[in-house]
């Protein structure tokens, strides 16, 4: 963990590589086209997205298992390797503040239209009426929970579990960003991922805190 993090510190995302939570976000949405319909009662949405959240976190952390299984089975420096560059990409160390003090700069520098269409780049709110005070709040909410969901969480649950226990933690995690609102679509489908992501990040946010 602690390469992991020096290396994500010094370069940032690796975008040469493919992301893991792209894979999962891919996963989620493949289930999630099987799994809702619109026309499903709300008892069978509720079922049907507590069955996805189960799928998903189930194979996610069954995959990382057996992905450093063969490593470690071909050698221990394959396996240093690869569990390295998983945490690695895990973390959101540098991302995080490269984005968001190009919000600052843009405020700073280049006024407030600059500053709305950067800070929309890291939110997932309307930033077209934002002033700077609005501005200001929205960037400093998304470093606050991207500091506990991106970095203190994933290095938490590294310590509890290992890589398996980390990656399991993003599989919920993005579940909860792809699915956990409360909307027509969502509200009993995604009631289940929102719940665990609840419950996974009680401890981190604290300590985030």
């Amino acid at each position: 963990v602690a390469l992991g993090f020096l290396l994500d510190l010094i370069f940032g995302d690796p975008h040469w590589l493919y992301h893991p939570v792209q894979l999962i976000g891919s996963l989620i949405s493949k289930l999630e086209k099987v799994l809702l319909k619109d026309t499903d009662s709300d008892k069978k949405k509720f079922r049907n997205g507590a069955l996805l959240a189960v799928l998903v976190t189930v194979l996610t952390g069954a995959v990382t298992i057996l992905i450093l299984f063969i490593c470690y089975r071909i050698s221990m420096t394959a396996g240093f390797i690869v569990e390295s560059v998983m945490c690695y990409q895990i973390l959101a160390v540098k991302s995080l503040r490269v984005e968001s003090m190009k919000v600052y700069t843009a405020l700073k520098q280049d006024g407030l239209p600059a500053a709305r269409t950067a800070v929309s780049m890291i939110v997932g709110r309307d930033t077209a009426q934002l002033d700077e005070h609005g501005i200001v709040r929205a960037a400093v909410e998304t470093v606050a929970e991207n500091s506990s969901d991106g970095i203190i969480a994933p290095m938490l649950y590294m310590a509890i579990g290992g890589i398996p226990l980390m990656f399991l933690y993003k599989g919920i995690n993005t579940m909860d960003s792809m699915l956990g609102y409360k909307n027509d679509k969502y509200l009993y489908f995604g009631r289940c991922a929102a719940r665990l992501d609840d419950v996974a990040n009680y401890i981190p946010a604290r300590i985030s805190g």
